[in-house]
């Protein structure tokens, strides 16, 4: 696994870790739960409900693994700090589209994070890179798969 550090909004890392307890506290117990009644059936080999509850076990294995990786290297970036004028990580970010005068709030967060439904975008796309180091007022250009499309930042809050 790698070791390099994952960066994390302070909302971020602790959403992470609400799920990792969820998991080892409620889901971990309770399929093993499963599992047991299941064996209490008989025949293993046709028991649908015992191999269906194995299944879930190592799905549920397979994400605490992952999430204690992921937070083990997570760092958590204070955006307090700092020129509150410039967008940075943990920036939200209202931007203003030039062709459509549609607005939209997005907010810049750590890969893992990134959510566009939710309008919260990893640091690594080409908005957000485009976004990162501007002020209110500055145009902004991105390149996306549709064409160049230009944004005016209105504002900008942490």
């Amino acid at each position: 696994m790698a070791t390099e550090s994952i960066p994390f909004t302070k909302t971020g890392f602790d959403r992470l870790q609400a799920e990792l307890s969820r998991l080892k506290s409620d889901e971990r117990p309770r399929v093993i739960q499963e599992i047991a009644e299941a064996r209490s059936h008989g025949d293993l080999k046709e028991n649908a409900e015992y191999h269906a509850a194995r299944e879930k076990q190592g799905f549920i294995e397979g994400r605490i693994a992952d999430l204690e990786d992921k937070l083990s290297r997570g760092q958590v970036i204070d955006s307090s700090d700092g020129d509150q004028t410039q967008v940075r990580f943990a920036a939200f970010v209202t931007c203003c589209d030039q062709e459509t005068g549609e607005e939209k709030t997005y907010q810049i967060v750590g890969d893992i994070e990134a959510d566009i439904r939710e309008l919260r975008i990893s640091l690594s796309s080409p908005l957000a890179r485009a976004l990162i180091g501007k002020r209110v007022d500055d145009l902004v250009e991105v390149h996306a798969p549709k064409g160049a499309v230009e944004y005016t930042i209105t504002s900008i809050r942490y």
